[in-house]
This record gives structure tokens, C-alpha cells and sequence, in this order.
């Protein structure tokens, strides 16, 4: 994968590299990645508790709703 950077970017990368904070320009931009995809997933995360927490108040499960999740964990559902 190639792509291209203004130099000032450039510049700044090759910085952090310098300092030791990065082995090289892949470490980097691998760590800025892993950096986007943990944001993404707490992003997610947010929304999800979000949507949950307008979706109104709880029902509690019985026995049989138990049992049936169970199942279909197991694999045992149609």
C-alpha cells in the first residue's frame, strides 16, 4: 500500500520515528489504526448502550426464555 502525505505530515511522522517513539513509518501508521478501530468499537459501544437505554424499561426474563437462549447458544434452536 503506497500513499501520498504533505510534507509537513511527513515531517512530523519521520519526528516521531526519530524520537524514538516508533520503530519506523509502518509502526505508526499500524499504531494510528489500531488507535481508529479501538475508537470505532467504544464509538459502537456508545451508541449501542444509547439505543438500550432509550429503548425504555427492562423485562425480565423467565425460566422458559432462559432455556430457550440456551438452546439456541447450544445450537439446538430451529
Amino acid at each position: 500500500m503506497s500513499f501520498a502525505l504533505p510534507e509537513a505530515m511527513r515531517t512530523y511522522i519521520d519526528a516521531r520515528v526519530s524520537a524514538g517513539n516508533y520503530g519506523n513509518t509502518s509502526e505508526y501508521i499500524r499504531d494510528l489504526v489500531r488507535r481508529d478501530q479501538e475508537e470505532q468499537a467504544k464509538r459502537r459501544l456508545r451508541d449501542l448502550i444509547e439505543e438500550g437505554l432509550a429503548s425504555g424499561a427492562g423485562v425480565s426474563r423467565s425460566k422458559a426464555d432462559d432455556e430457550e437462549l440456551l438452546a439456541i447458544a447450544r445450537g439446538e434452536a430451529d
